[in-house]
């Protein structure tokens, strides 16, 4: 491999070489989420020469990705996005071994798909899936390579590596729903997410090669538009209810990430028309806003936008079975989420929102 000369100019790199070279070739990066940062973090890890890439994702090529996601392309609307992404990273560079899950990462499945691999790259947009990796990487001891983007502006660092402190040290509690707006919601700039999945790919190669310095301990800011810089200092919290000292146990770890389900936190769309049709009591929660709501909805849902959940949380049931929408199913997932968090046990997820439920269901509801 090392003759090859498709890695010659990393391995005539001083400090870096054959033997960071071999590193990266015996090395599995897991990457959750193929999207914005997703996607050019595979890229580049692949091009690299990592030796296996596992891609976990759920969504298909959507026309408003293409602006930022640049493994897609314009005939790849509506494909699978893990299919497409192992097409295009195998043809970049066929000696790595591409896997895929077709699905979320979840509290339920964290270990089984962090386990084995080096690194993690979370790529997600949403906080369950972040503080289920967070945890298992805790309890693996593999180190995962953060970011997060908005607007012109991102941050990026390496938690839960050996000596460093872990996402919960940073951040103890998942925001209050609405409380931090999504992409869709505020928009980002297609080059932020470009550059911050760049950096995860950089970070997630000094972990595997031990070359340079990785940013753990180390949050990093990143302002786009003025190009200004911060970094914050993060230091392990005795008190962390996932890394600190008294709670390493795997309960314990459990309890944090959230409340145990006693259904399947997803439901289809097709599963929740069959389930209306046969006359359920379940009660859907529409977390949209009311521009959206007034362009398309169900019938008999009840609308809750995502920032008026925690104080009409009083009003609803914690003892119900809810099925909560939103555009595309990522507000609604983080709305289950924070729901099951203070004590609902009944919250399932639409996948793929109204949106999904127009091509699967019902096309006379509006797309948008």
């Amino acid at each position: 491999m090392f003759s090859d000369p498709r890695y010659a100019r990393q391995v005539v790199l001083r400090g870096f070489g054959p033997s960071a070279q071999q590193a990266l070739a015996a090395s599995r990066v897991l990457i959750v989420g193929v999207g914005g940062l997703g996607s050019p973090a595979a890229m580049y890890l692949a091009a690299a020469g990592v030796g296996a890439l596992t891609l976990v994702d759920q969504d298909l090529v959507d026309v408003t990705n293409l602006h930022r996601q640049l493994l897609y392309a314009t005939p790849d609307v509506g494909r699978s996005k893990l299919e497409v992404a192992q097409e295009r990273l195998t043809a970049l560079n066929p000696q790595v071994t591409i896997t895929t899950h077709a699905g979320k990462l979840t509290a339920a499945n964290a270990e089984a798909l962090v386990g084995g691999h080096t690194v993690v790259i979370d790529a997600t947009d949403n906080f369950p899936a972040r503080y289920a990796i967070n945890a298992a990487c805790v309890r693996l001891g593999v180190p995962f390579v953060y970011a997060s983007v908005a607007r012109f502006e991102g941050q990026v660092s390496v938690f839960a590596a050996p000596g460093g402190p872990c996402y919960q040290c940073l951040f103890p509690e998942p925001p209050a729903p609405g409380s931090v707006p999504t992409c869709a919601e505020e928009g980002v700039l297609g080059v932020v997410p470009g550059v911050l999945g760049l950096y995860q790919a950089l970070e997630a190669m000094k972990c595997i090669t031990g070359v340079g310095t990785p940013l753990v301990g180390t949050l990093l800011l990143l302002e786009l538009l003025a190009h200004q810089q911060q970094q914050i200092r993060i230091a392990p919290r005795v008190d962390c209810p996932i890394c600190g000292a008294s709670a390493r146990a795997a309960a314990s770890s459990q309890a944090t990430v959230g409340t145990v389900m006693s259904l399947d936190p997803d439901i289809s769309p097709a599963d929740l028309a069959a389930a209306r049709a046969a006359g359920s009591s379940l009660i859907v929660l529409d977390v949209r806003e009311p521009w959206e709501y007034d362009l398309a909805h169900l019938p008999a849902t009840e609308l809750v936008p995502l920032n008026t959940l925690p104080s009409a949380v009083n009003r609803l049931d914690p003892n119900a079975h809810y099925v909560v929408l939103c555009h595309h199913g990522m507000r609604s997932e983080m709305a289950a989420g924070w729901l099951r968090s203070q004590g609902f046990t009944q919250v399932q997820n639409m996948m793929g929102g109204i949106d999904a439920w127009s091509v699967q269901v019902d096309p006379s509801v509006a797309r948008y």
